[in-house]
């Protein structure tokens, strides 16, 4: 092993507003960081998400393949039925695609990713 993943880091316009999104909907906290800076962090359940300022990002488009996904997180949930509305309440919006035990969707950037559970 050369070394151990640190964080995963996230392009966003409003590096803050992105974070905030993801600590409410993955129950983590901002633990560095405050609403103008070019870098904040959430942290929780033993992970750790960074986002970066880009105010020029150019997001993706699901299911574009011009401008692709460039990469997404599954957020598995015990239950859909309760957790969608609570995503969407977050500002997350619904993409195409899904399937048994996956719905699509994107953050308020533009970022894809799935909501996942067990199928019975």
């Amino acid at each position: 092993m050369i070394g151990q993943l640190h964080s995963v880091v996230i392009d966003a316009p409003d590096a803050y507003a992105l974070a905030t999104f993801y600590a409410d909907l993955l129950g983590m906290e901002v633990s560095k960081g405050s609403p103008g800076d070019d870098w904040v962090v959430v942290t929780g359940q033993g992970y750790r998400l960074a986002f970066q300022q880009a105010p020029d990002l150019t997001p993706p488009d699901w299911p574009d393949p011009q401008r692709p996904q460039q990469f997404h997180l599954d957020v598995r949930v015990a239950d859909i039925e309760e957790a969608e509305p609570r995503a969407l309440a977050l500002g997350a919006r619904p993409l195409p695609g899904g399937g048994g035990d996956f719905r699509v969707y994107a953050d308020p950037v533009g970022h894809p990713f799935c909501l996942v559970w067990d199928a019975a």
